[in-house]
């Protein structure tokens, strides 16, 4: 992508009328990295986390819904969302670390708007002060998300084994950002 034209996002907070989004983000096309779609009680659950954690003031982590902006229209609302992307707390190699994930809708794929967001992320994550470095673990086998990872500053540490869903083996490598140096 031409750093030219890398888009430009705006992340607004999950709330309670965003479990639209979670339906759509959650097509067999855009789960295929993820165990394959939900059904609507898993989803349902899932909401209610991102809305929780998204009104949580303790640190521990946010949600957010990813909204592309226009070149040069940084202040402008209504319009649709992209996608979603999130931090958490979760401990890792003997350290607390955020752990942070996302899904864009494939309207908007290929564009930047996942590297955006990942940039994004990073900026509200080092604002909670609490934890140096944000982790991403996206499977071996997804170039794309590798990619975002690459393109927003993360360094790669390298393959790990992981259970995702719960039950179900898979091989993802471990992208770490330093906040500290973001």
């Amino acid at each position: 992508m031409d750093e030219n034209r890398a888009a430009a996002v705006r992340l607004e907070p999950w709330s309670e009328g965003d479990a639209e989004l979670l339906r759509a983000l959650n097509a067999p096309e855009l789960t295929t990295h993820l165990g394959g779609p939900e059904s609507e009680e898993a989803l349902a659950r899932r909401h209610r986390r991102y809305v929780d954690l998204s009104a949580d003031r303790t640190g521990a982590g946010r949600m957010f819904r990813i909204v592309p902006l226009p070149t040069g229209a940084a202040e402008t609302t209504g319009e649709a969302a992209a996608g979603a992307i999130g931090f958490w707390d979760r401990e890792w190699a003997g350290e607390q670390v955020y752990e942070t994930g996302w899904a864009v809708l494939s309207a908007f794929q290929g564009r930047g708007v996942a590297t955006a967001a990942a940039r994004a992320v990073a900026v509200q994550a080092r604002a909670e002060g609490l934890h140096r470095h944000l982790h991403a673990f996206p499977r071996v086998d997804h170039p794309a998300s590798n990619a975002v990872c690459r393109a927003a500053g993360f360094e790669l540490l390298g393959p790990q084994d992981f259970e995702y869903p719960p039950g179900h083996p898979i091989r993802s490598n471990d992208w770490r950002l330093d906040l500290e140096r973001f």
